[in-house]
């Protein structure tokens, strides 16, 4: 599943800048080899310029949860040697990485971007901005939290692939029948469950289409798993639910055009961005269809972008509030606020970010340099 760091990887490497994507190191393995047999480099066959680096530490991974001293100590010398094996200079490690595995501190002679995408209170993230150049974010109250570090800060909305704007493949809704679009991860634990069925179970004539993991077996869920055991088999129970899977981001784009409506719908006390922002918004503003949601602060003074509960922390109206936009589908879903809507869309497309940004970072003779993607465009590793 691509998420933002693939994108902005995938966008700049089609810019002409020469792009190495470092995964987290692979899971528990490491291994005395030599850092040639640990590290390995290679090139995307869709993306020339873009590579990928797979990396196995030399010591466990625990470390960073029980002796994180000792972690940073060690992953110094590591990124030295995925910097040695890679060959060149790097000239912009951009980081979304709030976790800090690869700490920024370790890349004395780069720029150093931080981007941090998700909300989190986790010391490491305050830790990993400390030795950043310049940090961007997508919500005001991520900024806010980085408020007190001497640095630039920028707030830069989530991006959307290219492919979502294509929509050859909408749907003109001939039979009356309201489809509506959901997805994400349906094993995530601030889902708002009981809200979720009520909405399924008070409209049967509508078409619920979820999108993304669902199967229990692929995840970890600890404490949670009964109560997503019970959600998921609501699910499956349920005549009115059709549930496609995860499936590769093109093929998603053109599901999402043929849906009528698209359902949010987190418990914002749990929910991990707070009810603030998130990255499916994008992609369903590209359709050009109406969107119901649990309150999203980012949004709340755009009623013809989203209709949403007014209540920061319950979702009680939430499903009175779903079946009024149905019951007025053709409204909502008017050309002109379907044209509001996309205009969102394309004017927050990936290429456009690395615009606004490069703007911010480059003095204004070096921008078009790297847009066009002349030589002496940037090595960047993105983390």
């Amino acid at each position: 599943m691509f998420i933002t760091k693939h994108h902005y990887a995938v966008e700049l490497s089609k810019l002409g800048n020469k792009v190495y994507f470092l995964n987290p190191p692979e899971g528990d393995v490491w291994s005395w080899k030599k850092p040639a047999d640990r590290i390995k480099i290679t090139r995307n066959e869709t993306y020339p310029n873009l590579y990928l680096v797979q990396h196995e530490l030399f010591f466990p991974y625990l470390l960073k949860f029980h002796a994180r001293w000792l972690y940073d100590l060690l992953v110094r010398k590591h990124l030295a040697q995925i910097e040695s094996i890679i060959g060149e200079k790097l000239d912009i490690v951009w980081s979304f990485d709030h976790s800090n595995i690869s700490p920024l501190e370790h890349f004395r002679n780069a720029y150093k971007i931080f981007h941090p995408v998700d909300d989190s209170v986790h010391p490491h993230s305050f830790k990993a901005v400390k030795s950043a150049d310049i940090l961007f974010t997508v919500t005001k109250e991520i900024l806010k939290k980085y408020s007190n570090f001497k640095l630039p800060k920028h707030l830069i909305n989530h991006g959307v692939a290219e492919v979502f704007l294509d929509d050859s493949n909408a749907r003109k809704n001939n039979s009356g029948v309201v489809h509506v679009g959901l997805s994400g991860n349906w094993l995530r634990p601030d889902l708002d469950h009981p809200c979720i069925i009520r909405i399924i179970r008070e409209n049967p004539r509508v078409i619920f289409n979820f999108f993304g993991s669902y199967n229990i077996s692929e995840t970890n869920l600890g404490g949670g798993h009964r109560a997503h055991s019970h959600f998921i088999r609501a699910l499956q129970g349920s005549k009115n639910v059709i549930l496609h899977g995860p499936l590769p981001y093109e093929s998603l784009a053109g599901w999402l055009h043929k849906m009528d409506l698209f359902l949010i719908c987190y418990d914002v006390v749990k929910d991990q961005s707070n009810g603030t922002n998130y990255h499916k918004i994008m992609e369903y503003l590209s359709t050009g269809k109406v969107i119901v949601s649990n309150n999203i602060s980012s949004y709340s003074a755009s009623p013809e972008l989203i209709q949403m509960v007014a209540e920061r922390n319950s979702n009680d109206r939430l499903p009175a509030l779903f079946k009024k936009v149905v019951s007025n589908i053709a409204f909502y879903n008017s050309a002109e606020f379907a044209e509001k809507r996309k205009a969102v869309a394309r004017n927050n497309t990936y290429l456009m970010q690395i615009r606004r940004i490069e703007s911010i970072v480059y003095p204004t003779s070096k921008v078009e340099q790297v847009i066009i993607g002349t030589p002496v465009a940037p090595n960047a590793l993105a983390c």
